[in-house]
């Protein structure tokens, strides 16, 4: 008989601490330092994070491919925190394209997709070296303006920040996003 509830505490334990787990195998990479420059032209940055969860992702305002669909799919995940009653997560875009992309060309821009600047901050304010170093370092990802040409290679992820202030999760920000599985991980973190 003491076997067996011994064998039941144990179980019921295990369940539990499953439950409360957190994110599965997560990525832990700390967000490097940063203040810039948001699409009101106002000053943001990490600090303005701590304590919130955040989803980020790499876009410019001409780009011909990828970045339209994917500030789509973030405007959608937004719409869909909305939906679930979810009001401390905050959306940060940062510009790989910063000489084109000033706050002024970010606000147009968020505009065309009805991005709620309440919790949605599009960022420039940076040089282009500076981008491709922030990105590589806290995202793993890399970005390159190829010389004389318009258009910017960059990765297209969505990245999970919790409010410490490092990436949990990456998840495709482009197609086949997986929507309840990112709201999943947002309340795990929250």
């Amino acid at each position: 008989m003491k076997f067996r509830i011994l064998l039941l505490v144990l179980v019921s334990a295990v369940v539990l601490l499953s439950a409360c787990g957190g994110i599965k195998n997560p990525n832990n990479w700390p967000v490097s330092d940063f203040t810039y420059t948001d699409q009101n032209g106002e000053s943001f940055g990490l600090k303005d994070l701590k304590g919130k969860v955040w989803v980020a992702n790499l876009v410019f305002t001409n780009c011909e491919d990828v970045c339209l669909p994917m500030t789509a799919n973030m405007k959608k995940l937004q719409d869909e925190m909305k939906k679930e009653g979810i009001e401390n997560i905050q959306f940060v875009s940062f510009s790989v394209d910063p000489e084109v992309d000033t706050p002024q060309v970010l606000h147009e821009f968020g505009k065309k997709f009805s991005a709620d600047y309440s919790n949605w901050h599009f960022l420039t304010g940076y040089t282009q070296a500076d981008i491709e170093k922030f990105t590589l370092d806290t995202f793993k990802t890399l970005v390159k303006k190829p010389e004389a040409e318009d258009q910017v290679i960059h990765g297209t992820s969505f990245y999970l920040v919790d409010g410490e202030g490092k990436v949990m999760k990456d998840y495709s920000g482009l197609a086949d996003i997986p929507m309840e599985q990112i709201i999943k991980d947002i309340k795990t973190l929250q």
